[in-house]
Protein backbone atom coordinates (compact mmCIF):
# COMPACT_ATOMS: atom_id res chain seq x y z
CA UNK A 1 0.00 0.00 0.00
CA UNK A 2 1.10 2.96 -0.66
CA UNK A 3 0.96 6.51 0.85
CA UNK A 4 -2.07 7.29 -0.78
CA UNK A 5 -3.48 3.90 0.41
CA UNK A 6 -3.78 2.56 -2.87
CA UNK A 7 -3.74 -1.05 -2.80
CA UNK A 8 -0.35 -2.46 -4.55
CA UNK A 9 0.23 -6.20 -5.27
CA UNK A 10 -1.73 -7.37 -1.75
CA UNK A 11 -5.34 -7.92 -0.75
CA UNK A 12 -7.09 -5.15 1.45
CA UNK A 13 -9.86 -4.94 3.73
CA UNK A 14 -11.48 -1.36 4.55
CA UNK A 15 -15.03 -0.62 6.87
CA UNK A 16 -16.36 2.44 6.31
CA UNK A 17 -19.61 1.72 7.86
CA UNK A 18 -20.75 -1.57 9.81
CA UNK A 19 -18.28 -2.38 11.88
CA UNK A 20 -18.43 -0.60 15.11
CA UNK A 21 -22.40 -0.49 15.21
CA UNK A 22 -25.16 -2.43 13.97
CA UNK A 23 -26.32 -1.22 10.31
CA UNK A 24 -25.00 1.21 7.12
CA UNK A 25 -23.01 -1.56 6.39
CA UNK A 26 -19.88 -0.11 3.72
CA UNK A 27 -17.10 -2.22 3.36
CA UNK A 28 -14.22 -2.04 0.61
CA UNK A 29 -11.56 -4.85 -1.08
CA UNK A 30 -8.45 -3.63 -2.36
CA UNK A 31 -6.20 -4.57 -4.54
CA UNK A 32 -3.63 -3.87 -7.77
CA UNK A 33 -5.01 -0.16 -7.47
CA UNK A 34 -8.47 -0.74 -7.81
CA UNK A 35 -11.41 -1.01 -5.03
CA UNK A 36 -14.76 -3.38 -4.32
CA UNK A 37 -17.47 -1.94 -2.49
CA UNK A 38 -20.21 -4.41 -0.73
CA UNK A 39 -23.11 -3.02 0.12
CA UNK A 40 -24.07 0.63 0.85
CA UNK A 41 -26.30 1.00 3.45
CA UNK A 42 -27.64 3.18 5.42
CA UNK A 43 -28.94 3.16 9.43
CA UNK A 44 -32.32 5.36 10.92
CA UNK A 45 -31.50 8.43 13.27
CA UNK A 46 -32.58 7.65 17.07
CA UNK A 47 -32.27 11.12 19.37
CA UNK A 48 -29.02 11.52 19.36
CA UNK A 49 -29.42 13.81 15.82
CA UNK A 50 -32.75 15.94 16.27
CA UNK A 51 -34.73 16.61 13.52
CA UNK A 52 -32.87 13.56 11.60
CA UNK A 53 -34.37 10.45 9.82
CA UNK A 54 -31.58 9.08 7.94
CA UNK A 55 -27.75 8.23 8.53
CA UNK A 56 -24.93 7.68 6.01
CA UNK A 57 -21.46 6.39 6.07
CA UNK A 58 -19.14 9.32 5.63
CA UNK A 59 -17.84 8.06 2.17
CA UNK A 60 -15.19 10.74 1.42
CA UNK A 61 -12.35 8.11 1.35
CA UNK A 62 -13.94 6.12 -1.73
CA UNK A 63 -15.22 9.30 -3.29
CA UNK A 64 -11.77 10.73 -3.13
CA UNK A 65 -10.46 7.66 -5.27
CA UNK A 66 -14.09 6.98 -7.42
CA UNK A 67 -11.69 6.49 -10.49
CA UNK A 68 -10.81 3.73 -8.96
CA UNK A 69 -13.70 2.04 -7.65
CA UNK A 70 -14.81 -0.94 -10.14
CA UNK A 71 -18.03 -2.00 -8.99
CA UNK A 72 -20.58 -1.67 -5.59
CA UNK A 73 -21.75 -5.57 -5.13
CA UNK A 74 -25.04 -5.63 -2.78
CA UNK A 75 -25.31 -8.73 -0.60
CA UNK A 76 -29.44 -8.45 0.17
CA UNK A 77 -31.91 -5.92 0.03
CA UNK A 78 -32.23 -4.45 4.15
CA UNK A 79 -32.05 -0.95 4.12
CA UNK A 80 -28.58 -1.41 6.46
CA UNK A 81 -27.30 -2.44 2.85
CA UNK A 82 -28.84 -1.11 0.22
CA UNK A 83 -30.27 2.19 1.63
CA UNK A 84 -27.82 4.78 0.95
CA UNK A 85 -28.11 3.49 -2.81
CA UNK A 86 -29.79 6.76 -4.17
CA UNK A 87 -27.78 9.00 -2.01
CA UNK A 88 -24.28 7.93 -3.41
CA UNK A 89 -24.45 5.47 -6.34
CA UNK A 90 -24.66 7.87 -8.65
CA UNK A 91 -21.89 10.07 -8.01
CA UNK A 92 -19.88 7.47 -7.45
CA UNK A 93 -20.42 6.42 -10.98
CA UNK A 94 -20.23 2.67 -11.14
CA UNK A 95 -22.29 0.24 -11.88
CA UNK A 96 -24.22 -2.13 -8.96
CA UNK A 97 -24.58 -5.93 -8.88
CA UNK A 98 -27.21 -7.73 -7.19
CA UNK A 99 -30.15 -10.68 -7.74
CA UNK A 100 -33.44 -10.10 -9.16
CA UNK A 101 -35.37 -9.59 -6.24
CA UNK A 102 -32.47 -7.21 -4.55
CA UNK A 103 -32.21 -5.70 -7.93
CA UNK A 104 -35.88 -4.73 -8.35
CA UNK A 105 -36.66 -2.87 -4.72
CA UNK A 106 -33.21 -0.85 -5.82
CA UNK A 107 -34.39 0.00 -9.64
CA UNK A 108 -37.38 1.61 -7.58
CA UNK A 109 -35.26 3.23 -4.83
CA UNK A 110 -33.40 4.80 -8.01
CA UNK A 111 -36.66 5.23 -9.91
CA UNK A 112 -37.96 7.31 -6.93
CA UNK A 113 -35.27 9.40 -6.92
CA UNK A 114 -35.16 9.78 -10.69
CA UNK A 115 -31.74 8.32 -11.14
CA UNK A 116 -32.96 4.90 -12.68
CA UNK A 117 -31.05 6.32 -15.98
CA UNK A 118 -27.89 7.77 -14.18
CA UNK A 119 -26.93 4.55 -12.42
CA UNK A 120 -26.34 1.10 -14.33
CA UNK A 121 -28.11 -1.94 -12.20
CA UNK A 122 -26.43 -5.29 -13.57
CA UNK A 123 -28.49 -8.34 -12.60
CA UNK A 124 -27.19 -11.36 -11.35
CA UNK A 125 -28.54 -14.91 -11.59
CA UNK A 126 -27.54 -18.17 -9.94
CA UNK A 127 -24.20 -18.60 -8.69
CA UNK A 128 -22.35 -18.17 -11.62
CA UNK A 129 -19.17 -16.06 -11.54
CA UNK A 130 -18.83 -12.57 -12.90
CA UNK A 131 -16.37 -9.91 -12.60
CA UNK A 132 -15.92 -6.55 -11.22
CA UNK A 133 -12.50 -5.36 -11.71
CA UNK A 134 -10.01 -7.84 -10.66
CA UNK A 135 -12.01 -9.95 -9.19
CA UNK A 136 -14.11 -12.65 -9.82
CA UNK A 137 -17.25 -12.91 -7.51
CA UNK A 138 -19.87 -15.40 -7.26
CA UNK A 139 -22.94 -15.50 -5.12
CA UNK A 140 -23.39 -18.13 -2.63
CA UNK A 141 -27.47 -18.60 -1.24
CA UNK A 142 -27.32 -17.96 2.52
CA UNK A 143 -30.39 -18.25 5.30
CA UNK A 144 -31.95 -14.49 6.25
CA UNK A 145 -35.15 -12.92 6.85
CA UNK A 146 -35.50 -11.57 3.36
CA UNK A 147 -35.65 -13.28 0.05
CA UNK A 148 -32.12 -13.68 -2.02
CA UNK A 149 -29.71 -13.52 0.98
CA UNK A 150 -26.59 -14.28 0.08
CA UNK A 151 -22.98 -14.24 1.32
CA UNK A 152 -20.43 -13.51 -1.78
CA UNK A 153 -17.40 -15.68 -2.68
CA UNK A 154 -14.80 -13.38 -3.78
CA UNK A 155 -11.86 -15.09 -5.78
CA UNK A 156 -8.20 -13.03 -5.81
CA UNK A 157 -4.86 -14.69 -6.25
CA UNK A 158 -3.91 -14.98 -2.85
CA UNK A 159 -7.00 -16.63 -2.13
CA UNK A 160 -10.79 -16.46 -1.87
CA UNK A 161 -12.50 -14.35 0.76
CA UNK A 162 -16.03 -15.86 1.94
CA UNK A 163 -18.07 -12.20 3.08
CA UNK A 164 -21.18 -13.80 4.41
CA UNK A 165 -23.66 -10.91 4.62
CA UNK A 166 -25.77 -11.05 6.77
CA UNK A 167 -26.80 -14.67 7.24
CA UNK A 168 -28.04 -17.67 9.50
CA UNK A 169 -28.49 -21.59 9.10
CA UNK A 170 -31.99 -22.73 8.54
CA UNK A 171 -33.48 -26.29 7.56
CA UNK A 172 -36.64 -24.87 7.22
CA UNK A 173 -36.45 -21.43 5.52
CA UNK A 174 -39.70 -21.45 3.79
CA UNK A 175 -38.00 -19.12 1.06
CA UNK A 176 -35.61 -19.99 -1.29
CA UNK A 177 -33.26 -22.48 -0.92
CA UNK A 178 -29.80 -21.81 1.06
CA UNK A 179 -25.93 -23.67 0.40
CA UNK A 180 -26.46 -26.74 2.30
CA UNK A 181 -23.76 -27.81 4.80
CA UNK A 182 -22.44 -30.34 2.02
CA UNK A 183 -21.77 -27.38 -0.55
CA UNK A 184 -20.58 -25.28 2.05
CA UNK A 185 -18.13 -28.58 3.12
CA UNK A 186 -16.39 -27.86 -0.44
CA UNK A 187 -15.93 -24.30 -0.54
CA UNK A 188 -14.20 -25.09 2.39
CA UNK A 189 -11.99 -27.84 1.21
CA UNK A 190 -10.70 -25.86 -2.09
CA UNK A 191 -9.47 -23.23 0.41
CA UNK A 192 -10.88 -20.04 2.49
CA UNK A 193 -8.16 -17.30 3.06
CA UNK A 194 -10.63 -14.82 5.01
CA UNK A 195 -13.72 -15.21 6.54
CA UNK A 196 -15.53 -12.13 6.56
CA UNK A 197 -18.34 -12.28 9.19
CA UNK A 198 -21.65 -11.33 10.61
CA UNK A 199 -20.98 -10.41 14.88
CA UNK A 200 -24.58 -9.65 15.54
CA UNK A 201 -25.58 -12.77 17.37
CA UNK A 202 -22.41 -13.74 18.89
CA UNK A 203 -23.79 -13.42 22.66
CA UNK A 204 -26.50 -15.58 21.42
CA UNK A 205 -25.13 -19.01 23.09
CA UNK A 206 -28.28 -21.17 20.89
CA UNK A 207 -28.87 -21.53 17.30
CA UNK A 208 -31.02 -18.62 16.12
CA UNK A 209 -34.47 -21.02 15.05
CA UNK A 210 -35.87 -21.73 11.67
CA UNK A 211 -38.59 -19.97 9.82
CA UNK A 212 -40.42 -22.92 9.52
CA UNK A 213 -40.86 -22.94 13.20
CA UNK A 214 -42.28 -19.89 13.68
CA UNK A 215 -45.18 -21.37 11.64
CA UNK A 216 -46.41 -23.37 14.88
CA UNK A 217 -45.84 -20.45 17.22
CA UNK A 218 -48.21 -18.21 15.20
CA UNK A 219 -50.99 -20.43 14.44
CA UNK A 220 -51.43 -21.31 17.86
CA UNK A 221 -51.22 -17.91 19.17
CA UNK A 222 -53.88 -16.32 16.21
CA UNK A 223 -56.24 -19.37 16.93
CA UNK A 224 -56.12 -19.17 20.32
CA UNK A 225 -57.99 -15.22 20.03
CA UNK A 226 -60.59 -16.63 18.56
CA UNK A 227 -63.31 -13.80 17.87
CA UNK A 228 -60.72 -10.77 18.17
CA UNK A 229 -59.01 -8.37 15.69
CA UNK A 230 -55.84 -10.02 15.63
CA UNK A 231 -52.57 -7.48 13.76
CA UNK A 232 -49.21 -9.19 13.89
CA UNK A 233 -46.65 -6.42 13.18
CA UNK A 234 -43.23 -7.72 11.72
CA UNK A 235 -40.34 -6.73 9.07
CA UNK A 236 -41.59 -5.58 5.77
CA UNK A 237 -38.80 -7.33 4.28
CA UNK A 238 -39.32 -10.56 5.76
CA UNK A 239 -40.97 -12.14 2.40
CA UNK A 240 -40.76 -15.76 4.50
CA UNK A 241 -42.83 -14.48 7.34
CA UNK A 242 -45.47 -12.86 5.08
CA UNK A 243 -46.08 -16.71 3.59
CA UNK A 244 -46.35 -17.88 7.26
CA UNK A 245 -48.93 -15.59 8.03
CA UNK A 246 -50.77 -16.08 4.58
CA UNK A 247 -50.61 -19.93 5.65
CA UNK A 248 -51.84 -19.16 9.39
CA UNK A 249 -54.84 -17.29 7.58
CA UNK A 250 -56.27 -19.35 5.77
CA UNK A 251 -55.64 -21.99 8.61
CA UNK A 252 -57.33 -19.92 10.97
CA UNK A 253 -60.07 -19.07 8.41
CA UNK A 254 -59.36 -15.51 8.44
CA UNK A 255 -58.96 -13.23 5.51
CA UNK A 256 -55.40 -11.27 4.95
CA UNK A 257 -55.43 -7.55 4.99
CA UNK A 258 -51.78 -6.02 5.17
CA UNK A 259 -51.49 -2.04 6.22
CA UNK A 260 -48.15 -0.45 5.20
CA UNK A 261 -46.65 1.06 1.94
CA UNK A 262 -43.94 -0.96 2.56
CA UNK A 263 -44.86 -4.32 2.95
CA UNK A 264 -47.38 -3.70 -0.63
CA UNK A 265 -44.30 -2.94 -2.31
CA UNK A 266 -42.60 -6.10 -1.20
CA UNK A 267 -45.10 -8.51 -2.03
CA UNK A 268 -45.71 -6.64 -5.36
CA UNK A 269 -41.97 -7.38 -5.96
CA UNK A 270 -41.94 -11.12 -4.39
CA UNK A 271 -44.53 -11.98 -6.63
CA UNK A 272 -42.93 -10.44 -9.52
CA UNK A 273 -39.85 -12.69 -9.18
CA UNK A 274 -41.55 -16.21 -8.16
CA UNK A 275 -42.64 -15.32 -4.39
CA UNK A 276 -45.84 -15.34 -2.02
CA UNK A 277 -47.84 -16.95 -5.43
CA UNK A 278 -49.97 -18.87 -2.65
CA UNK A 279 -50.82 -15.72 -0.50
CA UNK A 280 -54.28 -15.80 -0.29
CA UNK A 281 -56.27 -12.67 -1.74
CA UNK A 282 -56.00 -9.89 0.12
CA UNK A 283 -58.62 -7.63 1.31
CA UNK A 284 -58.63 -3.47 1.66
CA UNK A 285 -59.35 -1.66 5.04
CA UNK A 286 -62.81 -1.32 4.07
CA UNK A 287 -63.52 -4.77 3.90
CA UNK A 288 -61.32 -5.59 6.96
CA UNK A 289 -63.30 -3.95 9.22
CA UNK A 290 -66.55 -4.86 8.12
CA UNK A 291 -65.65 -8.91 9.00
CA UNK A 292 -66.39 -9.83 11.69
CA UNK A 293 -63.83 -9.44 14.49
CA UNK A 294 -62.15 -13.10 14.28
CA UNK A 295 -62.10 -13.34 10.72
CA UNK A 296 -59.36 -11.26 9.55
CA UNK A 297 -55.73 -10.95 10.37
CA UNK A 298 -53.97 -7.63 10.07
CA UNK A 299 -50.10 -7.43 8.25
CA UNK A 300 -48.96 -4.37 9.53
CA UNK A 301 -45.31 -1.99 9.71
CA UNK A 302 -44.33 0.06 12.39
CA UNK A 303 -43.04 -3.04 15.05
CA UNK A 304 -39.82 -0.95 15.44
CA UNK A 305 -42.24 2.23 16.75
CA UNK A 306 -41.77 4.06 13.90
CA UNK A 307 -44.05 7.17 14.40
CA UNK A 308 -45.42 7.75 10.90
CA UNK A 309 -46.17 3.55 10.68
CA UNK A 310 -49.40 1.84 10.45
CA UNK A 311 -49.22 0.43 14.09
CA UNK A 312 -48.44 3.36 15.49
CA UNK A 313 -51.48 5.41 13.88
CA UNK A 314 -53.11 2.30 14.82
CA UNK A 315 -51.95 2.76 18.49
CA UNK A 316 -53.07 6.56 17.94
CA UNK A 317 -56.37 6.07 16.41
CA UNK A 318 -55.54 7.64 13.56
CA UNK A 319 -55.87 4.58 10.83
CA UNK A 320 -58.66 2.72 8.68
CA UNK A 321 -57.97 -0.53 10.69
CA UNK A 322 -59.37 0.52 14.44
CA UNK A 323 -58.45 -1.70 17.49
CA UNK A 324 -60.45 -1.67 20.51
CA UNK A 325 -60.23 -3.17 24.03
CA UNK A 326 -59.76 -7.04 23.93
CA UNK A 327 -58.37 -7.06 19.97
CA UNK A 328 -54.58 -8.50 19.87
CA UNK A 329 -51.14 -7.35 18.86
CA UNK A 330 -48.54 -10.02 18.22
CA UNK A 331 -45.07 -8.69 17.73
CA UNK A 332 -43.40 -11.15 15.15
CA UNK A 333 -39.84 -9.13 15.21
CA UNK A 334 -37.34 -8.41 17.66
CA UNK A 335 -36.71 -5.23 19.17
CA UNK A 336 -33.38 -3.42 17.54
CA UNK A 337 -31.40 -1.90 20.10
CA UNK A 338 -32.08 1.99 20.34
CA UNK A 339 -35.99 1.29 19.21
CA UNK A 340 -36.57 0.46 22.78
CA UNK A 341 -38.31 4.50 23.88
CA UNK A 342 -40.09 4.53 20.34
CA UNK A 343 -40.95 0.65 20.68
CA UNK A 344 -42.06 1.57 24.48
CA UNK A 345 -44.42 4.16 23.35
CA UNK A 346 -46.77 2.37 20.96
CA UNK A 347 -47.13 -0.18 23.33
CA UNK A 348 -48.13 1.64 26.37
CA UNK A 349 -51.00 3.76 24.12
CA UNK A 350 -51.90 0.07 23.01
CA UNK A 351 -51.93 -1.42 26.86
CA UNK A 352 -54.10 1.96 27.77
CA UNK A 353 -56.52 1.18 25.27
CA UNK A 354 -57.00 -2.28 26.67
CA UNK A 355 -55.65 -4.04 23.68
CA UNK A 356 -53.33 -7.36 24.37
CA UNK A 357 -49.83 -7.78 23.15
CA UNK A 358 -47.55 -10.93 22.60
CA UNK A 359 -44.11 -10.33 22.00
CA UNK A 360 -41.23 -12.70 21.17
CA UNK A 361 -40.59 -13.04 24.52
CA UNK A 362 -43.79 -14.40 25.41
CA UNK A 363 -44.05 -16.77 22.93
CA UNK A 364 -42.42 -18.48 19.91
CA UNK A 365 -43.14 -16.38 16.87
CA UNK A 366 -40.24 -14.97 15.31
CA UNK A 367 -36.95 -16.33 14.87
CA UNK A 368 -33.59 -14.05 14.10
CA UNK A 369 -32.21 -13.60 10.99
CA UNK A 370 -28.56 -13.47 12.00
CA UNK A 371 -26.32 -16.81 13.70
CA UNK A 372 -26.34 -17.35 17.51
CA UNK A 373 -22.50 -18.56 18.22
CA UNK A 374 -23.42 -22.68 17.71
CA UNK A 375 -24.13 -21.51 13.69
CA UNK A 376 -20.86 -19.59 13.54
CA UNK A 377 -18.74 -22.58 15.21
CA UNK A 378 -20.36 -25.18 12.77
CA UNK A 379 -19.36 -22.21 9.84
CA UNK A 380 -16.07 -22.03 10.95
CA UNK A 381 -16.26 -26.08 11.20
CA UNK A 382 -17.13 -26.13 7.62
CA UNK A 383 -14.71 -22.95 5.54
CA UNK A 384 -11.96 -23.48 8.01
CA UNK A 385 -10.66 -20.13 7.61
CA UNK A 386 -6.80 -19.10 7.90
CA UNK A 387 -8.57 -15.25 8.88
CA UNK A 388 -11.74 -14.26 10.29
CA UNK A 389 -12.79 -10.36 10.24
CA UNK A 390 -15.80 -10.00 12.00
CA UNK A 391 -18.21 -7.04 10.81
CA UNK A 392 -21.84 -6.27 11.80
CA UNK A 393 -21.70 -5.26 15.35
CA UNK A 394 -20.77 -3.07 17.80
CA UNK A 395 -17.11 -3.32 19.37
CA UNK A 396 -18.65 -6.00 22.00
CA UNK A 397 -19.79 -8.13 19.31
CA UNK A 398 -16.97 -8.31 16.64
CA UNK A 399 -14.67 -8.46 19.76
CA UNK A 400 -16.07 -11.50 20.92
CA UNK A 401 -16.34 -13.29 17.73
CA UNK A 402 -12.75 -13.05 17.49
CA UNK A 403 -12.64 -14.46 20.46
CA UNK A 404 -14.77 -17.26 19.42
CA UNK A 405 -12.67 -18.08 16.35
CA UNK A 406 -9.58 -18.00 18.11
CA UNK A 407 -10.96 -20.62 20.29
CA UNK A 408 -12.06 -22.76 18.00
CA UNK A 409 -8.98 -22.85 16.16
CA UNK A 410 -8.97 -20.35 13.30
CA UNK A 411 -5.14 -19.40 12.83
CA UNK A 412 -5.74 -15.55 12.85
CA UNK A 413 -8.30 -12.64 13.86
CA UNK A 414 -8.33 -9.36 13.09
CA UNK A 415 -10.64 -7.24 15.13
CA UNK A 416 -10.79 -3.94 13.32
CA UNK A 417 -13.38 -0.89 13.34
CA UNK A 418 -14.46 1.68 10.55
CA UNK A 419 -11.78 3.32 8.95
CA UNK A 420 -9.21 0.62 9.59
CA UNK A 421 -7.04 -0.59 6.67
CA UNK A 422 -6.58 -4.52 6.92
CA UNK A 423 -3.89 -6.31 5.22
CA UNK A 424 -5.63 -9.18 4.48
CA UNK A 425 -2.53 -11.04 2.18
CA UNK A 426 0.35 -11.38 1.55
CA UNK A 427 2.20 -11.90 4.60
CA UNK A 428 0.94 -11.85 8.20
CA UNK A 429 -2.97 -9.95 8.21
CA UNK A 430 -3.51 -7.27 10.57
CA UNK A 431 -4.27 -3.41 10.78
CA UNK A 432 -1.73 -1.43 9.06
CA UNK A 433 -3.26 2.51 9.09
CA UNK A 434 -6.54 4.15 9.70
CA UNK A 435 -8.47 6.57 7.86
CA UNK A 436 -11.20 8.98 7.30
CA UNK A 437 -14.49 7.54 8.36
CA UNK A 438 -17.55 8.90 10.18
CA UNK A 439 -21.23 9.63 9.77
CA UNK A 440 -23.43 11.91 7.86
CA UNK A 441 -27.15 12.36 7.98
CA UNK A 442 -30.00 13.52 5.98
CA UNK A 443 -30.81 16.64 7.25
CA UNK A 444 -34.12 17.90 5.67
CA UNK A 445 -32.80 17.77 1.95
CA UNK A 446 -29.20 18.33 2.70
CA UNK A 447 -26.80 15.42 3.60
CA UNK A 448 -24.39 17.07 5.92
CA UNK A 449 -21.69 16.18 8.55
CA UNK A 450 -22.92 14.22 11.64
CA UNK A 451 -20.86 16.27 13.70
CA UNK A 452 -21.36 19.45 12.27
CA UNK A 453 -22.02 22.83 13.48
CA UNK A 454 -25.82 22.39 12.91
CA UNK A 455 -26.24 18.71 14.79
CA UNK A 456 -24.10 20.37 17.46
CA UNK A 457 -26.08 23.42 18.03
CA UNK A 458 -29.43 21.96 17.40
CA UNK A 459 -28.22 19.24 20.07
CA UNK A 460 -27.48 22.13 22.98
CA UNK A 461 -30.49 23.85 21.95
CA UNK A 462 -32.75 20.72 22.69
CA UNK A 463 -30.74 20.61 26.06
CA UNK A 464 -30.08 23.66 27.56
CA UNK A 465 -32.48 26.16 25.50
CA UNK A 466 -31.71 29.19 23.87
CA UNK A 467 -32.11 33.04 25.32
CA UNK A 468 -32.67 36.00 22.35
CA UNK A 469 -31.97 39.45 23.65
CA UNK A 470 -32.59 42.36 21.03
CA UNK A 471 -31.08 45.84 21.73
CA UNK A 472 -32.80 49.14 20.56
CA UNK A 473 -30.47 52.22 20.16
CA UNK A 474 -30.51 53.37 23.34
CA UNK A 475 -29.33 50.29 24.97
CA UNK A 476 -32.64 48.71 25.96
CA UNK A 477 -33.17 44.75 26.25
CA UNK A 478 -36.10 42.65 24.93
CA UNK A 479 -35.71 39.41 26.17
CA UNK A 480 -37.06 35.96 24.70
CA UNK A 481 -36.25 33.07 26.31
CA UNK A 482 -36.64 29.36 24.94
CA UNK A 483 -37.02 26.21 26.60
CA UNK A 484 -36.09 27.46 29.91
CA UNK A 485 -37.57 25.95 32.83
CA UNK A 486 -38.82 28.37 34.65
CA UNK A 487 -42.71 29.08 34.31
CA UNK A 488 -43.66 31.23 36.97
CA UNK A 489 -40.74 32.70 37.14
CA UNK A 490 -39.67 33.64 33.69
CA UNK A 491 -40.77 37.03 34.76
CA UNK A 492 -38.65 37.97 37.11
CA UNK A 493 -35.71 36.45 35.44
CA UNK A 494 -36.17 38.65 32.54
CA UNK A 495 -36.31 41.80 34.68
CA UNK A 496 -33.58 40.78 36.83
CA UNK A 497 -31.63 40.08 33.63
CA UNK A 498 -32.30 43.57 31.83
CA UNK A 499 -30.61 44.75 34.87
CA UNK A 500 -27.86 42.62 34.67
CA UNK A 501 -27.50 43.95 30.95
CA UNK A 502 -27.64 47.16 31.89
CA UNK A 503 -25.03 46.89 34.58
CA UNK A 504 -22.39 45.23 32.11
CA UNK A 505 -23.09 47.71 29.31
CA UNK A 506 -22.49 50.41 32.03
CA UNK A 507 -18.63 48.56 33.12
CA UNK A 508 -18.08 49.66 28.99
CA UNK A 509 -15.39 52.39 28.46
CA UNK A 510 -14.69 54.53 25.80
CA UNK A 511 -14.31 52.89 22.20
CA UNK A 512 -15.97 49.51 23.94
CA UNK A 513 -18.93 51.21 24.27
CA UNK A 514 -18.80 51.47 20.47
CA UNK A 515 -17.57 48.04 19.85
CA UNK A 516 -20.29 46.01 18.38
CA UNK A 517 -18.03 43.17 19.36
CA UNK A 518 -17.85 44.55 23.04
CA UNK A 519 -21.01 45.23 23.04
CA UNK A 520 -22.41 41.86 21.96
CA UNK A 521 -19.92 39.61 23.93
CA UNK A 522 -21.04 41.86 27.46
CA UNK A 523 -24.58 41.28 26.32
CA UNK A 524 -24.07 37.47 25.87
CA UNK A 525 -22.51 36.80 28.79
CA UNK A 526 -24.42 38.59 31.64
CA UNK A 527 -27.58 36.93 29.44
CA UNK A 528 -26.02 33.51 30.16
CA UNK A 529 -24.93 33.74 33.72
CA UNK A 530 -28.44 35.37 34.66
CA UNK A 531 -30.25 32.12 32.79
CA UNK A 532 -27.64 29.70 34.67
CA UNK A 533 -27.90 31.67 37.58
CA UNK A 534 -31.87 31.52 37.08
CA UNK A 535 -32.52 27.69 35.93
CA UNK A 536 -29.31 25.95 36.35
CA UNK A 537 -29.13 26.07 32.34
CA UNK A 538 -26.36 27.04 29.76
CA UNK A 539 -28.59 28.38 27.23
CA UNK A 540 -27.43 29.52 23.57
CA UNK A 541 -27.58 33.26 24.23
CA UNK A 542 -27.98 35.35 20.23
CA UNK A 543 -27.97 39.01 20.51
CA UNK A 544 -29.52 41.54 18.11
CA UNK A 545 -27.58 44.90 17.84
CA UNK A 546 -29.26 47.88 16.15
CA UNK A 547 -28.06 48.72 12.72
CA UNK A 548 -25.51 51.74 13.46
Amino acid sequence: MNKNFTPEDELLFLALGGSGEIGMNVNLYGYQGRWLMVDLGMTFSGQEYPGVDLVFADLSFIEDRADRLDGIVLTHAHEDHIGAVPYFAADLGVPLYATPFTGELVRRKLQEAGLEDDVELIIVEGTDKFEVGPFAISYVPLAHSIAEGNGLLIDTPFGRVFHTGDWKLDEEPIIGEPTTEEELCEIGDAGVLALVCDSTNVFNPVESGSEGAVYKGLHEEVARWHGRRVVVTTFASNVARLHTLGEVARATGRQLCVAGRSLDRIIEVAQDNGYLEELPPLVDFDTAMGLPRGEVLVVATGGQGEPRAALARMADENHPIELVKGDVVLFSSRQIPGNEIAIGRVQNQLAQRGIVMVTDRQSDIHVSGHPGRPELEALYTWLRPEILVPVHGEARHMAEQARLGSSRGIPHTIFQMNGDIVRIAPGKPGKLAEVESGRLVLDGDIIVPADGEAITMRRRLAREGVVVVALDAQGRATIEGIGLPLDEDYDAFVSETKEDIATALGKLKGAARRDRSEVYEAVRLATRRAATRWSGKRPQVRVLLPEN
